[in-house]
């Protein structure tokens, strides 16, 4: 039975923020709520101050509160009744563990909340709970805010952490191990999603959970090879994750296959929309096809093409990777590399649970399978009209 209410004046005052401090405000609603509800401040049955409550309390929108309230929802401590507000949960959720996410790119990149969400339907984290941990923010101090995190995964005692290391700054690897170290130190399992922060040939302690990018490079370069496409060339960002790397090396094993010797440079690291960089590449290069790096990458180049005026595929056709949501919605659907995602978040689920389990057992990776999904970027509708 509901124990009876607390209002605002029985909750603890919210900590002082210093001004320097960038943690959203729906971060320190939500650590205020947990440590009431961990310190038992809230027991098992009272209710939580209503969203305006809350609101007035740290000074914040209701969607603010209301996102706060979710993640302590999804977490499995609380509970939303229609008309009754939100209790404290019972006890019967206390033997389920807590998982932080730490994912500096989350809301960035669009393959890392299918990915979370494929966790969350996992019947293997049932009663697990999920925290989630957002490190992106627009002061561009992702590093900063990503160990502040992993500090609070720390103080919570989560029972372990999946992490998708930091990329596109110069200070990644380093950001991306003092990270691990931290985590290593308190004793807390990893799963690496989608990369490992270590470059190649090296490899962390860590399982992981992805693809594999080599294969997805060769898928994507041979299917424009197939097409009788010879002047490719590769295209990634700088600082980018070593995913980029093994994608290169499946390029570059398609090209060897299919005897094509490049007597250009096929491979360009920089931003799609950095004009200049571009048009270099398209007067020395003198590319057919393209192989992005993944399909924001490619969507970017699209924009850029658009404004030179370079017709897709006409005159130049473009391969991305991810099949991202809006991939069939540019102005040219995107031939790409479809990966599982949710598929990837709920391998990543039973992953760390057998570790878990067995912390013994040999460190590894385990692939998630990819295929090919071919629009009209690749100009593959063109060869069968000419055919």
């Amino acid at each position: 039975m509901a124990g009876p209410r607390k209002s605002t004046s029985e909750m603890p005052p919210p900590p002082q923020v210093n001004p320097a401090d960038r943690i959203a405000k729906h971060r320190r609603v939500f650590e205020h709520l947990l440590n009431s509800i961990q310190t038992g401040q809230l027991k098992p049955g009272d209710r939580l101050p209503s969203e305006a409550e809350l609101g007035k309390l740290f000074d914040a929108s209701r969607i603010t509160v209301a996102k706060a309230v979710l993640d302590l929802q999804r977490m499995g401590l609380v509970t939303r009744r229609p008309g009754a507000g939100t209790h404290v949960q019972g006890q019967q959720f206390s033997t389920g563990r807590t998982f932080g996410l730490l994912i500096p790119e989350l809301g960035m990149t669009e393959i890392f909340e299918p990915i979370c969400h494929g966790m969350m339907r996992s019947p293997f984290a049932r009663p697990d709970a999920l925290l989630w941990g957002n490190a992106s923010n627009p002061a561009n101090d992702t590093a900063k805010d990503a160990e502040q995190l992993v500090q609070s995964f720390i103080a919570q005692k989560v029972a372990g952490v999946f992490f998708a290391p930091l990329e596109l700054t110069s200070e990644k690897d380093a950001v991306n191990r003092r990270i691990a170290r931290m985590l290593e130190r308190a004793q807390i399992p990893i799963v690496l999603l989608d990369r490992c922060y270590m470059p190649y040939p090296d490899r962390s302690a860590h399982d992981l959970v992805g693809i594999d990018n080599r294969r997805a490079g060769y898928m994507a370069t041979a299917h424009l090879l197939g097409l009788g496409v010879r002047r490719l060339v590769f295209l990634g960002e700088q600082n980018a994750a070593n995913t980029v790397d093994a994608r290169i090396t499946g390029f570059f094993e398609a090209l060897r296959n299919f005897g094509v010797k490049p007597d250009y440079e096929p491979v360009w690291r920089g931003s799609p929309q950095d004009e200049p960089l571009i048009r270099r590449m398209l007067n020395t290069a003198r590319p057919e096809g393209i192989v992005c790096a993944n399909d924001l990458t490619a969507a970017r180049l699209m924009q850029t093409f658009l404004a030179f005026g370079v017709r897709i595929p006409e005159e130049v056709r473009i391969v991305g990777m991810d099949d991202v949501r809006y991939a069939n919605l540019l102005p040219v659907p995107l031939t790409t590399i479809h990966q599982d995602c949710p598929g990837i978040g709920t391998v990543a689920m039973a992953t760390m649970l057998e570790r878990l389990e067995h912390p013994e057992l040999p460190i590894r990776d385990v692939l998630v399978p990819t295929k090919l999904i071919v629009r009209r970027s690749c100009g593959a509708h063109l060869a069968q009209t000419e055919s």
